[in-house]
């Protein structure tokens, strides 16, 4: 039998969430945990229950699993209570508003051995995977430094659908730079150091609009970053990547190099130049090409499909609670170097 999921929260992600859940087939959608009225109407024109809060859908059923999409300030509370009825969930990034409620979510999750996988969509991307098995097999060489951007414009709408996300708790470097900090994590390792601005001088809203970073890693590599919501441009993950379908897609950029001493890789072309084999490295020395090849997979869907096997005792989360609050962590640093002016320190 197909596992019963919730999903709670019916916004933008949680609609998502939703679609995939209807289209797979390891699991059905067992109800929408949503207070808001369209939440009900949705619920309805797909025949599904619908819940005004958690207590009510416990006090009705017990789904197998639940998907928490709700806005950042309510993860950790909704994830509290499914932890504490032992029902395994997938909980969207960040894990938590900041990391001393995320603490909280983790030693739950630890104590009673609930499975919980926080939702880092795209580190299930066959993406990141190809990238991350070429750094490994040393063909960069040693790494020297990583230089990314984030830049793409949001509507309107955006926040009009959403208006918590102009408010504290929101803003892009808790919901999109956070997604960049996991994948840099998993490409190039701990993150030591960061220094950082900040600017809402555009939208004018309670949280920036526009930053940029320095990354010191623990490796002794260095990076950089610049993100904002409001330019008009492609390079971000999601114009460049062409997972995600409701982007517009740019394929003839990248936002991300990964530079070593022997190579550089591009991402997510996946495109890789690098001294011939046995060469000495100069830079009077041309630069060979050559393309990985890779799948194309929704990492969205790949996320579900692994969350299914979660919930089924097949598999341990890929991106467990401790994974989700070290990201957390290195974005209250970046915040906090931007507010102080100071460099922060994460190890």
């Amino acid at each position: 039998m197909p596992l019963r999921i919730a999903v709670i929260g019916a916004g933008v992600i949680g609609r998502t969430h939703i679609r995939l859940v209807q289209r797979s087939p390891a699991c059905a959608l067992a109800a929408i945990v949503d207070p808001v009225e369209s939440a009900g109407e949705l619920a309805r024109q797909l025949g599904v229950p619908h819940y005004r809060d958690i207590a009510a859908l416990l006090a009705d059923q017990r789904p197998d699993g639940a998907i928490v999409a709700s806005p950042n300030h309510l993860h950790v509370d909704q994830g509290l209570a499914l932890i504490d009825v032992g029902i395994p969930c997938l909980i969207e990034k960040p894990i938590a508003h900041d990391v001393a409620a995320g603490e909280r979510l983790c030693g739950a999750a630890e104590q009673t051995g609930v499975p919980v996988l926080i939702g880092h969509h795209r580190l299930h991307s066959p993406i990141i995977a190809e990238a991350t098995q070429a750094i490994a097999s040393g063909a960069l060489g040693r790494i020297v430094a990583i230089a990314g951007s984030a830049l793409f414009y949001k509507p309107a709408a955006y926040f009009a659908a959403g208006p918590w996300r102009s408010q504290p708790g929101g803003g892009p470097i808790l919901i999109n730079m956070i997604h960049e900090i996991a994948s840099m994590r998993a490409l190039t390792g701990e993150i030591a150091a960061v220094q950082a601005f900040t600017s809402n001088k555009i939208r004018g809203h309670a949280v920036e609009d526009t930053a940029s970073f320095s990354l010191q890693f623990a490796s002794g590599a260095l990076g950089s970053f610049v993100l904002s919501d409001t330019a008009a441009s492609s390079l971000s993950w999601e114009q460049t990547s062409g997972e995600d379908p409701t982007f517009a897609h740019d394929p003839t950029s990248d936002n991300c190099v990964i530079v070593g001493t022997r190579g550089s890789l591009f991402i997510p072309s996946l495109r890789i130049r690098s001294f011939a084999a046995g060469a000495e490295p100069s830079w009077h020395k041309a630069l060979e090409q050559r393309l990985i090849a890779r799948d194309r997979a929704d990492p969205m869907e790949l996320q579900l499909a692994h969350f299914c096997k979660v919930v089924d005792g097949g598999a341990t989360p890929l991106v467990s609670p401790r994974d989700g609050l070290a990201n957390l962590r290195v974005v209250e640093a970046i915040v906090e170097a931007a507010r102080s002016g100071h460099t922060v320190r994460l190890m």
